[in-house]
């Protein structure tokens, strides 16, 4: 049934097997900027957070793979009940694969200091070797 499904999505995308993965990696990426900036996190809570991010995306369909950091800066030791901080872009450091058919995409997201913004982008398109001169 699961190839079924798949095929029945397939069939709506009116594009490569390469442009459907950027697609689908800037889905995920959307997703954890959008889903998580503004959740509250201190030093104690940062590794759960990171970990319950990662695993939410895991779940997600082509997903091969995900890491993403929080800097802890900006995260002091807790003084009182009201020490903590919310989750910016600027605190995120993520890289992830995406995978369909014989395509993996690599997008990250990373604050780049020159444009004071945590941009996301493409880092890298791989396709398998026994493919690789093949059109997508």
């Amino acid at each position: 049934m699961a190839g079924d499904r798949e095929h029945l999505a397939a069939d709506k995308f009116n594009c490569t097997a390469v442009e459907r993965a950027l697609f689908e990696a800037g889905i995920k990426m959307g997703t954890i900027y959008h889903q998580f900036v503004g959740m509250p996190v201190d030093a104690e809570s940062a590794d759960s957070l990171e970990d319950a991010m990662q695993r939410g995306i895991l779940v997600q369909p082509y997903v091969k793979s995900v890491s993403i950091r929080i800097d802890r800066t900006p995260l002091g030791p807790k003084k009182d009940e009201y020490s903590y901080v919310s989750l910016t872009g600027e605190m995120l450091d993520v890289v992830l694969v995406v995978g369909i058919d014989d395509v993996e995409v690599t997008a990250e997201m990373r604050y780049d200091r020159a444009l004071r913004y945590p941009l996301m982008y493409v880092s890298g398109v791989r396709r398998s070797e026994a493919r690789a001169g093949l059109p997508a």
